[in-house]
C-alpha cells in the first residue's frame, strides 16, 4: 500500500530543510570577503538560492494524477544557484581587503531578505509537518475503523 501523502510531505520537508540550511549559510557569510580565490584575487561570498520544482511535470504523470494515481508527487530541489547581483562596496580603508581607494567588496547578502526567506521556509516546513500529521491521523483512524 503506497501512502502518497507521506511521500509528498517528506519531499516538502526535505526541500524546506535544505532551503533553511542554505539561508543559514548566507547569513553566516554575510561579512565574508574572502570566500574564494579567483585569478589571484580574493572574491567575496556570493549569495546562494535553492531552486525547488515539482517532482514530475510530464503529461502522462499529470493524467495519472487526475485519474487518482498519485505517483511522483511532491517537490525536488533541482539546483543551488548563486545570486548574480553585484557585490556591495563599502568605504573602509582600514579593512585588509580594501583597494587603493579604500573600497571593500562585500557579499551580495541582504540580511533582511534572508530573514524573510527564513520565515517563509520555516512556515512552509511547519505546514508540511501539519499535513504529515493530518495524513498520519487519517491513516490511524482508517485502521481503527478496519478493526471495529
Amino acid at each position: 500500500m503506497k501512502l502518497a501523502g507521506f511521500d509528498i510531505s517528506a519531499t516538502a520537508l526535505t526541500a524546506q530543510r535544505l532551503r533553511m540550511d542554505v539561508i543559514s549559510s548566507n547569513i553566516a557569510n554575510a561579512e565574508t570577503t574572502r570566500a574564494s580565490y579567483v585569478n589571484g584575487e580574493f572574491v567575496p561570498y556570493r549569495r546562494k538560492m535553492v531552486v525547488v520544482e515539482p517532482s514530475e511535470t510530464s503529461f502522462s504523470n499529470m493524467l495519472n494524477n487526475q485519474l487518482g494515481t498519485l505517483a511522483n508527487q511532491g517537490v525536488k530541489v533541482t539546483a543551488i544557484t548563486e545570486d548574480q547581483t553585484p557585490f556591495k562596496t563599502v568605504y573602509n580603508p582600514s579593512h585588509p581587503d580594501a583597494n587603493a581607494d579604500g573600497m571593500v567588496s562585500m557579499p551580495n547578502v541582504d540580511i533582511l531578505k534572508e530573514m524573510v526567506d527564513m520565515i517563509s521556509a520555516t512556515r512552509s516546513y511547519e505546514a508540511s509537518v501539519t499535513a504529515l500529521n493530518a495524513s498520519k491521523a487519517m491513516f490511524t483512524k482508517s485502521l481503527e475503523i478496519g478493526r471495529g
